[in-house]
């Protein structure tokens, strides 16, 4: 027997009584490698016995130990990352002697170097402890960044910035897995765009650093000082992630005994577990077969194209919207004032209502389209700075193009189960994310400066695509949940108690939401 008709057909724990089954005779008739990690501790505990209370409590701790750490790293991992953007009009290009597309190739390799980690890096966060291994990359990339200012060529920038994508490639898909690990699906959502939104304070953290940077006039140049500064803060975070972070809920010492077990409680009702350390091909083959996949990986890569725009040239827009070196720098703030506001919004609706997921993302996707028809179509007069500031305006309001790509991560933190399978998801997912990532850049055409001309064309054509996706996406998902309900014979989308338990039960076995009959996608 395969494993994956090993997991099927296994009895039910149950829920809501007091398994009929003796723990050894149910755990032998599965293999090992079906068995969660906190399977023990699953095994343990009826959620009936859980007082609501104190799950609330439990869920309180995990917020304020697991969410701080994972915005502090977001919000370096994004500094780290973007540093070049605040650099770039401190003479960053001239001093490392780049020139014509040189800068766009240094914003590419970055994207290059994650895309190569990104297959092992998945695969090393399910083999080994996860908390660890996100740390040590951490204390990896904030190395590399400190040691930046040592490139005075454009071939030590590109390796600089290749590996610096190596090593943050783990963040991403991994904080897409703990999600999964820590909170329920209907909790994701805000968890999520919380840290995410993190982002958008570092855009505004990084661009008042790089206004009181560019008043220095002593020592070295101010474009160094930047990485010196964002390379030393992340390796006292990494240093600090390392200790506080846990790698699963059923070894966390910020919590009791108790409290573990209602931890792993709580998530158990998501009917994806917790985390399964052995690779199974057979998930691999339902990743590349399952249409959500190449859904959310046509999604990933059209949102990413228009990113450039946000992050890595957005000084160097402004410019050619006719503000002077220091202007560029606060300008850039209010987009991301709108990140974090539309960001945390989005959550908090994804969150407090069900199944309001793709209509937020569409909402959002919809803005952005509208703005990038306005940066295209906008006169923009013989030196490119007619009409700057609807434009300006316009580029701010792009910055709702976070909120369609952090929804999409919680597709596959809600949506996907079997934790081959998750894993391969996000990483076909972040696949996406780093060609979108490789391809936006070389749409800035330094022979098109100032006006940028194809860059404008190609974040229309990403929103419009990315919207397409989400509609999609939903039916598909809406079709698969209709026909379960038919198949199981239920009123609504509920299912019965019986079916209930036994989808949990599944959900801890490793089986994939597509296995799990019992298994309802969060629309």
């Amino acid at each position: 027997m395969d494993e994956k008709a090993a997991v099927e057909n296994k009895p039910g724990r149950g829920l809501g009584a007091p398994s009929l089954v003796p723990v050894e005779e149910e755990r032998s008739s599965a293999s090992s490698k079906d068995l969660d990690d906190a399977y023990e501790l699953y095994r343990g505990q009826d959620v009936t016995d859980i007082d609501p209370r104190e799950a609330r409590q439990v869920l309180r701790k995990i917020d304020w130990h697991i969410l701080p750490l994972l915005m502090g790293t977001y919000l370096l991992q994004f500094l780290d990352k973007s540093s070049v953007n605040f650099a770039s009009v401190f003479k960053l290009r001239e001093e490392t002697n780049l020139h014509g597309q040189d800068y766009s190739w240094t914003l590419s390799l970055f994207y290059f170097g994650y895309l190569v980690a990104q297959w092992p890096a998945g695969y090393l966060i399910q083999r080994l402890p996860a908390g660890k291994f996100i740390g040590g990359s951490v204390l990896a990339w904030g190395l590399i960044t400190i040691v930046t200012p040592a490139c005075r060529s454009f071939a030590g920038l590109a390796v600089n910035r290749f590996f610096l994508g190596c090593c943050e490639a783990a963040v991403n898909p991994g904080f897409v897995l703990v999600m999964s690990m820590w909170w329920r699906q209907g909790e994701q959502p805000i968890r999520l765009t919380t840290y995410y939104s993190m982002n958008g304070l570092a855009g505004i953290f990084g661009g008042l650093l790089g206004y009181a940077i560019g008043h220095i006039t002593t020592g070295l140049s101010p474009w160094m000082y930047i990485f010196i500064i964002f390379g030393s803060v992340s390796l006292a975070w990494g240093t600090i992630f390392l200790i506080f972070m846990p790698d699963l809920p059923s070894t966390a010492r910020f919590l009791n005994e108790r409290q573990r077990i209602v931890a792993v409680e709580r998530v158990a009702v998501n009917r994806q577990g917790v985390k399964n350390h052995h690779f199974k091909p057979y998930q691999m083959w339902q990743c590349l077969r399952d249409p959500k996949t190449w859904i959310l990986f046509v999604m990933a890569v059209a949102a990413q194209i228009p990113n450039a725009a946000q992050s890595s040239f957005a000084s160097i827009i402004l410019e050619t919207f006719g503000f002077d070196v220091l202007e560029t720098q606060y300008l850039q703030i209010p987009g991301n004032v709108i990140q974090i506001t539309s960001l945390l919004l989005s959550g908090w609706i994804s969150s407090r209502f069900p199944n309001m997921r793709c209509t937020v993302m569409l909402v959002g996707n919809l803005i952005c389209v509208a703005c990038s028809a306005a940066l295209v179509r906008l006169p923009v007069g013989p030196d490119g700075t007619d009409n700057s500031w609807s434009r300006l305006a316009a580029l701010w309001l792009c910055s709702f193009q976070s909120v369609g790509f952090s929804l999409s991560l919680t597709m596959v933190s809600s949506n996907v189960a079997g934790y081959t399978k998750k894993q391969l998801t996000g990483a076909f997912l972040f696949v996406g994310y780093c060609v979108g990532n490789i391809i936006g850049p070389q749409t800035f055409i330094e022979t098109e400066a100032p006006f940028y001309t194809s860059a404008y064309v190609a974040m229309l054509v990403g929103y419009s695509m990315k919207t397409v996706m989400v509609i999609v996406l939903y039916v598909y998902m809406y079709a698969v949940n209709k026909k379960r309900d038919r198949e199981a014979a239920t009123a609504g989308s509920g299912l019965s108690e019986e079916q209930e338990k036994e989808a949990i039960e599944q959900g801890m076995q490793d089986v994939t939401e597509l296995d799990n009959k019992g298994f309802r996608y969060v629309l």
